[in-house]
């Protein structure tokens, strides 16, 4: 997710000192609110917005800007990673199939 987002910061010229005051930011703040919230950068400062009256507020500046919808991101990469085959980890072999269950789960199974 965080690649995605420092992807499309580069693509619009955001500095890499300010993509990094960004991804350090999502950090701290974990999985809380991701869904909620919006990355807005006018090229030189990214900013947080949690609410449609944050958003608005940037905008009544006059200068243009871009957001970046962290929860659509966020399930973007969900739906490409679900897409994914699984590997077993002993032989390499790609488990294909249409939902093929990878197999820690298959083990855990066994054990129990």
């Amino acid at each position: 997710m965080v690649l995605k987002i420092v992807k499309r910061f580069l693509d619009t010229g955001v500095s890499l000192q300010n993509i990094r005051t960004a991804v350090q930011h999502l950090r701290e703040r974990g999985f809380s609110d991701l869904e909620r919230m919006t990355l807005m950068s006018d090229g030189a400062t990214v900013y947080e917005c949690s609410s449609p009256d944050e958003v608005h507020a940037l905008l009544q500046g006059g200068q243009g800007i871009f957001g970046i919808a962290v929860g659509v991101v966020w399930r973007d990469v969900e739906s490409a990673l679900s897409q994914l085959h699984g590997e077993r980890v002993d032989t390499g072999e790609t488990l294909v199939g249409p939902n093929p269950a990878d197999e820690l789960a298959r083990r855990r199974n066994r054990a129990v």
